[in-house]
């Protein structure tokens, strides 16, 4: 997860805040009296996936006892998250699959900040499998730090099972996020030079202990996501029931983040001309918003005819379904991206999903954030075997 920007972090406090209620945050229910696959029938979960948990002998794609899906679900339309447990007995946690990062962490009770005791916290004395590594280590984003003890012990993802891992249990948290968010904490996906030097990542740990069928995972987020379903992570596959057409194959070009390059930029049919120099992309499931490089905003506002106010970045509402197509040139194809999916309508109040880039670029090449909003689109490819990352259009 890269760091949010103050306009995103603005926005989705805020957003969280409506939903505050006295000193708690109301969390929405799971509905009763349905089975998880009715409700995601009901939230438009493609058949074919639907026809896998049965066991179709039809399928595309055959699962392994080493391939794992792991259920996403959303809140107030921004982060996706799922379920893991750390510990013996396991101790459950909701953390975001980040491959913007390399960390995993979660709340501890050696914290006592209104951002840790308002969250699942992890107990190391409950669990017998728990080793401390006598460690600290900060973790820095741009809303604030978050200090963190080093540990290992048996994570747990459905029936992947990971001995002796390393990870950060919190020992200070800032208020503001984390206190109103619905996710307990981060599972970072990204290579091992964004993560604690030293130590082997989730992913290095799941693939030296023969966890994954291939070294590879992938992820399908909703259009229409909701609290009860917003979507899958795959570890180990590809679920072709996820996806149409053809995957797009790109290299990775920097084994930091899952960075890929892109060609050209264009709004509807007009090419921009921004990446003529070529530009960079880090594909990022820990980032919500699309962000587009600094120098470019206000020129791509102005196309768009969005204005700025507290809100973010405004539109008409009844303009969007004549707003241009955004188009990313990525290894020689257009990627479309249309106003359906990057403009967001909030109660009638409809902003562009977007912010500029908040991390300085490492080599001067203009610098994109591929975040959520472009991943409702696309499904995402992440293979470690070949370093490359693949986009094919979400079912």
């Amino acid at each position: 997860m890269e760091p949010l920007a103050p306009r995103a972090m603005r926005w989705l406090v805020l957003a969280l805040l409506c939903f505050q209620l006295g000193a708690g945050v109301v969390r929405i229910p799971l509905r009763k009296g349905k089975s998880m696959r009715e409700l995601m029938r009901d939230k438009g979960v493609p058949e074919g996936f639907l026809k896998n948990l049965k066991g179709d002998p039809g399928r595309k794609y055959q699962f392994s006892n080493a391939v794992t899906y792991e259920a996403l679900t959303n809140y107030l339309h921004s982060f996706y998250f799922g379920e893991i447990s750390i510990g013996t007995p396991p101790q459950n946690f909701l953390v975001i699959f980040d491959t913007g990062s390399a960390n995993l962490w979660v709340p501890s009770t050696y914290c006592q900040d209104p951002a840790c005791v308002n969250h699942n916290r992890f107990n190391s004395s409950m669990s017998s499998t728990f080793s401390s590594i006598d460690v600290t280590y900060t973790l820095r984003y741009g809303f604030g730090d978050v200090a963190v003890a080093l540990g290992y012990d048996t994570v747990t993802i459905q029936n992947i099972v990971v001995r002796n891992q390393e990870f950060g249990l919190s020992l200070d948290e800032p208020s503001s996020p984390f206190y109103y968010l619905d996710f307990d904490g981060i599972l970072g996906m990204s290579y091992p030079g964004v993560g604690i030097s030293g130590y082997n990542t989730l992913l290095q740990n799941m693939m030296q202990q023969n966890q994954l069928e291939e070294p590879i995972f992938s992820f399908y987020f909703s259009r229409n996501p909701t609290y009860e379903y917003g979507g899958e992570v795959v570890l180990g596959g590809i679920a072709s029931q996820l996806y149409t057409g053809e995957i797009l194959w790109t290299p990775v070009i920097q084994e930091i983040y899952w960075k890929i390059g892109i060609e050209e930029f264009s709004i509807g049919q007009s090419g921009t001309g921004w990446c003529s120099q070529g530009c960079h992309g880090i594909v990022d499931t820990g980032t919500f918003l699309l962000t587009i490089p600094a120098q470019f905003m206000s020129e791509f506002l102005q196309a768009l005819g969005a204005e700025e106010n507290d809100y973010g970045y405004v539109v008409d509402c009844n303009s969007v379904p004549s707003m241009p197509t955004l188009y990313f040139g990525i290894s020689g194809t257009q990627l479309s991206l249309p106003p359906s999916i990057y403009v967001l309508n909030n109660d009638g109040i409809c902003t562009v999903a977007v912010e500029s880039t908040y991390v300085p670029s490492t080599n001067g090449q203009p610098l994109w954030i591929l975040g959520n909003i472009f991943l409702r689109q696309y499904y995402s490819i992440f293979d470690l075997a070949n370093n490359q990352v693949g986009f094919a259009l979400s079912a």
